[in-house]
């Protein structure tokens, strides 16, 4: 993944968000702040709603449609293999009830991975009799080593986060994804903590399957996702209910109302009273996605890559890194922690105290910049470290 200096491209988009009221925001792999076109765009959503009947066929269903062209954009896809969903969860329940399954066969998760997996398919060994595997990794993260010596012959399924929520590590999904085809087991990737935030596109990650929260580097609202199915699987999923209001067209009187056909795309599979502009969350999800695109993956992952390298590298002798320390094994965000776990938590205090809002996930402090953030904002960040740790033992890192 090629980085470049990212500096004097980022600050033109430094004032897109209302300011914070004072607030060092560093939280979006948590809960991203829109941009203030989102904001505007809600209002015009707003609007429509307040008054329908200024509102056409074309301008009812075109946010959908956006949102569709703009997800495929992002992600080198074609808009028809692209589901709108309320999230990730909602995504990967569809894949959960759409795949034909046998007895015995196997779906591996990763040990401590964001609970959407575990959510989705630990029920199914009631439901299909499939077993659930927990992969465990032999080192600090969990690497793609880790889920390839896992795989068996029965293994069906891999369901795992191409980002890690917890340490921010990322894990070599083409290569995952080589190994899954050799031994003829699908792949679901979540990309909620890569997706708008890492170049990528379908091609390069190889995956069945990609789910998506829309809350974190989409910009967007929750309640907002995807999910991208892979060409060859499309049709070979099983039928189910389907959105009766995705019939490929945008004009209502065209709509089958007696014998609602089931879109041959996967906009079939659309969230259910979803897909028009009086959807506040759809037309949020519009404009973030635009600025997204117009900013560039590239740009937001080089720019908080170059402030997470930042943070590393001067951060105190009383903290240590916990995160893989290769920018091209981690996400765009970092974790620290201190010596010991109660360390930890009265740091992360501390920062809170000081108007700094980060995240504490299974013991680490985790930051989450994005392009709102200057180079200072982890300077002043790095000084509160050192004035809170000063004295604590040493963590050898």
């Amino acid at each position: 993944m090629k980085t470049r200096k990212a500096g004097a491209e980022s600050v033109q988009f430094r004032d897109a968000w209302h300011p914070m009221d004072g607030a060092t925001y560093l939280n979006f792999a948590f809960n991203a702040a829109i941009p203030s076109v989102a904001i505007d765009a809600v209002q015009l959503s707003i609007r429509a709603k307040q008054l329908p009947h200024l509102v056409g066929d074309a301008e009812f269903f075109g946010p959908a449609a956006s949102v569709r062209g703009s997800l495929a954009t992002l992600l080198g896809a074609d808009p028809d293999d692209i589901s709108l969903t309320t999230g990730a969860q909602s995504a990967a329940t569809m894949v959960a009830y759409a795949l034909r399954w046998s007895p015995g066969d196997e779906v591996l998760i990763g040990r401590g991975d964001f609970p959407v997996h575990y959510a989705t398919w630990k029920p199914m060994e009631e439901r299909e009799d499939i077993k659930v595997s927990i992969v465990t990794p032999r080192d600090r993260f969990i690497s793609t080593d880790d889920f390839v010596e896992a795989l068996t012959s029965r293994t069906r399924l891999v369901s795992v986060s191409h980002v890690r929520f917890d340490s921010g590590a990322m894990l070599d999904a083409p290569r995952l994804a080589e190994a899954c085809r050799k031994n003829g087991t699908l792949l679901l990737l979540d990309v909620s903590q890569s997706c708008g935030s890492c170049p990528f596109t379908v091609s390069d990650l190889a995956a069945d399957f990609l789910v998506c929260a829309g809350y974190k580097y989409l910009l967007g609202p929750w309640g907002a996702g995807f999910l991208w199915t892979n060409r060859q699987h499309r049709d070979q999923l099983r039928a189910g209910p389907y959105n009766w209001f995705s019939q490929g067209t945008d004009t209502f009187s065209k709509i089958n109302l007696l014998d609602p056909p089931q879109a041959p795309t996967m906009s079939r599979w659309d969230a259910n009273e979803y897909s028009s502009l009086c959807n506040f969350n759809l037309t949020v999800m519009e404009a973030s996605l635009k600025f997204v695109l117009r900013a560039g993956a590239g740009l937001i992952h080089d720019h908080c890559q170059s402030l997470i390298g930042r943070l590393f590298e001067r951060l105190p002798p009383t903290c240590r890194v916990a995160s893989p320390l290769e920018p091209s094994r981690r996400g765009v965000c970092g974790c620290i922690e201190a010596a010991d776990r109660p360390g930890t938590e009265t740091l992360y205090q501390a920062l809170r105290k000081a108007n700094f809002v980060v995240s504490l996930r299974e013991g680490r402090i985790r930051i989450a910049p994005h392009l709102l953030n200057p180079e200072e904002d982890i300077d002043r960040l790095l000084t509160v470290v050192a004035a809170t740790t000063e004295g604590w033992p040493h963590t050898g890192h």
